[in-house]
C-alpha cells in the first residue's frame, strides 16, 4: 500500500511515539476494506508499540478504524483511507496518540482540554482537497485532548449515500452532534472559539492591552509575511494582524513559479511563511479581520472586528484578495450546494456528474482540466469571443471528449431545485438566444476583487477597489503603506507580492526614521 520512501518517512516519525497505540478497524469484504487493512499491515510492520485489532459487527461506517491507547476510547476515527493530502493527518493522529506533544499553544491546548460538553464531530474531506487536513488535525487534535470530543474523518467519495443524504457539495464540511457546524478551511483557534463563545472578548481585551507598534502589519499573506521579516530584521517593534495566516496562498493547489522552490503545494508555503516569520520577534495575531483604520498624530489606530483596537507608528496593508462573484441569482442560494469555487477540493464530490466551469482564463481552463478527469462532462463558459488562457492549456482542453467550451456566453442565473444546483442559465451574446445547460455542479473562476471595502473613504482606491500606492508602496495616508494583491501594482503574483511586502516594509522603516527627526 505505501511505497519504500513513504515506509521509511512514516518510520521515522514513529520513532517518537513513547507509548502503545491500538488500532481498532472496522471492516467487511469490500475491497476498500482490504485496501485498508493492508495500509494497517504496512503501519504495524513499522513500529513494535502498534497493534491493531479488526472488528466486523460494531456498527461502525465501514471500513474506519478508531486510533486510541490500549484500554481507552480516544474517540478519533478515520472513515475511509487517509492518503493523499491527509496522509499527514494520519501521521499526526498516530504521534499525538502515541504521546508526541503538539506544536499548538499552549493556551490554545488549555482551552480545548477545560471545554465541558460532549461534542461528535464528523468532518467529510475528499483526497485531493488542501484546506481539508488543517480541520480534520485540529478536530483529531480536540480529540486527543478532551475525552468528551469525538471526531471522524470521513472519506467522502467512499460514502456516497451520506454525501447525498446531507446533501453535501463542498469539502471540508463539519457536523458537530449531527447538526451543520461549517464549512472550508477552519483554524484550531478558530474552532474553539466557536465553541467558547467568550474566547473572542479574552482575546480581545489581551489585544487592546499591548502597546503600540514601529509597524503593524494588517494581513498575513505573502506580501505581508515578507514585510514583518523585513521590518523585524530592522528591530523595530513589529505586530502582524491577519484574518488566516497564509492568506489565499492556502487555497492554492500548486506552486511552480516562485524562484529557487520548484514545486511545491500552496498550504505547505503557508506553513514556511508563518515559521519564518515566527524565526524574528513578530507578535502575531490570527483570526483578526481588521474594520477600520484611523489617522492620527503620531499614532494609526486600526479597528479589529472583535472589538479590540491596535495603534502603531507605521502601518503595512496587505490584505490580499479574493474569488470573485458572478452576481447572478442562484450563485448565492447554492453556494456549497452545487456552487464551489475550488475544484481541486470539491471537484471529487462531483464523481461522474456534470459541471460547468465559469471562466475561460488559464485558472478557468485548468480548474476545465482538472475536472475532467473525475466528472462526466464539463461545460466551460466564457464570456469573451475566446478564451484567454495559454495556448497549451487550450490544446489540452480541447482534446478531451467529455469537455465543451462555449464563447460568447453570457451566464445569467444559476438554477436549483432549492437544495442543490440543476442547472445553469446563459445568453449568446451573438444571436441573443437563451439556453440552459442541465448540470449539478458550477464552478467559478473569474478572477480576483480586493479585500478594501473596510478602507473606503479613509484613503484612495482605483476604480477596481485596489489601494493607490507610489514606487516606495506608499498610499494616501501618511505612514500607511500597502503590499500586494491588495494594490494598484500590476501582475497578482505570489512572487510579486512578496517582494512588494518587502518594498513596503522598507518604505515604512524610512517613514520612520525621517518622522523621527525634529523639524
Amino acid at each position: 500500500m505505501l511505497d519504500a520512501n513513504l515506509k521509511n518517512a512514516l518510520k521515522g516519525y514513529l520513532e517518537r511515539v513513547t507509548r502503545p497505540i491500538e488500532i481498532v478497524a472496522s471492516v467487511d469484504d469490500s475491497k476498500a476494506s482490504g485496501d485498508l487493512k493492508d495500509l494497517l499491515a504496512d503501519i504495524v510492520a513499522l513500529s513494535d508499540k502498534i497493534t491493531v485489532v479488526e472488528r466486523s459487527d460494531d456498527g461502525e461506517r465501514k471500513p474506519s478504524f478508531l486510533i486510541t491507547n490500549p484500554g481507552v476510547d480516544t474517540g478519533l476515527r478515520f472513515a475511509g483511507l487517509p492518503l493523499g493530502h491527509e496522509f499527514t493527518s494520519l501521521v499526526l493522529a498516530l504521534l499525538q496518540v502515541g504521546g508526541h506533544p503538539s506544536k499548538a499553544a499552549q493556551d490554545t491546548i488549555d482551552q480545548v482540554k477545560n471545554l465541558e460538553g460532549d461534542y461528535h464531530f464528523e468532518t467529510y474531506f475528499s483526497l485531493s482537497c488542501q484546506n481539508c487536513p488543517d480541520v480534520v488535525q485540529a478536530l483529531n487534535l480536540m480529540a486527543v485532548l478532551n475525552p468528551n470530543i469525538k471526531h471522524t474523518a470521513i472519506e467522502g467519495s467512499l460514502f456516497p449515500d451520506e454525501i447525498e443524504a446531507r446533501q453535501i457539495m463542498s469539502v471540508p464540511t463539519v457536523y458537530l452532534n449531527g447538526t451543520n457546524f461549517g464549512q472550508g478551511r477552519m483554524q484550531l483557534e478558530e474552532i474553539v472559539a466557536k465553541i467558547d463563545s467568550g474566547a473572542v472578548k479574552r482575546e480581545a481585551a489581551k489585544i487592546d492591552a499591548r502597546a503600540p507598534y514601529d509597524l503593524l502589519v494588517v494581513g498575513g499573506g505573502p506580501a505581508g509575511a515578507a514585510a514583518a521579516v523585513y521590518a523585524a530584521r530592522k528591530g523595530i517593534r513589529t505586530g502582524v494582524a491577519a484574518e488566516r495566516f497564509g492568506g489565499q496562498v492556502l487555497d492554492t493547489l500548486g506552486i511552480e513559479n516562485f524562484i529557487s522552490i520548484k514545486e511545491t503545494e500552496g498550504p505547505k508555503f503557508a506553513v514556511a511563511l508563518e515559521e519564518h516569520v515566527k524565526h524574528y520577534d513578530v507578535d502575531i495575531m490570527n483570526l483578526q479581520r481588521a474594520e477600520a483604520i484611523v489617522p492620527g498624530g503620531e499614532l494609526i489606530e486600526v479597528k479589529l472586528a472583535s472589538g479590540a483596537s491596535l495603534k502603531a507608528k507605521s502601518v503595512v496593508i496587505s490584505t490580499g484578495a479574493r474569488w470573485r462573484n458572478i452576481n447572478v441569482p442562484g450563485e448565492a442560494e447554492y453556494k456549497n450546494k452545487g456552487v464551489a469555487y475550488c475544484p481541486h477540493c470539491d471537484g471529487p464530490l462531483f464523481k461522474g456528474k456534470r459541471v460547468a466551469v465559469i471562466g475561460g482564463g488559464n485558472s478557468g481552463v485548468e480548474a476545465a482540466i482538472d475536472l475532467a478527469g473525475v466528472v462526466g462532462h464539463v461545460t466551460l463558459i466564457e464570456f469573451g469571443d475566446q478564451l484567454r488562457a495559454d495556448e497549451v492549456l487550450q490544446r489540452k482542453l480541447r482534446s478531451l471528449p467529455n469537455a465543451k467550451v462555449i464563447v460568447s456566453a453570457q451566464t445569467t442565473a444559476i438554477t436549483g431545485d432549492g437544495n442543490k444546483v440543476n442547472g445553469l442559465s446563459y445568453k449568446d451574446r451573438v444571436g441573443g438566444e437563451e439556453h440552459q445547460v442541465e448540470l449539478e455542479g458550477v464552478f467559478i473562476q473569474i478572477g480576483l476583487v480586493p479585500n478594501t471595502e473596510w478602507l473606503k473613504g479613509t484613503l484612495e482606491l482605483s476604480r477596481h477597489g485596489e489601494i493607490v500606492v507610489d514606487a516606495r508602496g506608499q498610499t494616501s495616508l501618511p505612514g500607511v503603506f500597502a503590499a500586494g494583491d491588495v494594490t494598484t501594482v500590476p501582475f497578482k503574483q505570489i512572487i510579486i507580492a512578496a517582494g512588494d511586502g518587502a518594498k513596503a516594509a522598507l518604505g515604512a522603516f524610512d517613514h520612520l526614521i525621517r518622522s523621527s527627526v525634529p523639524a
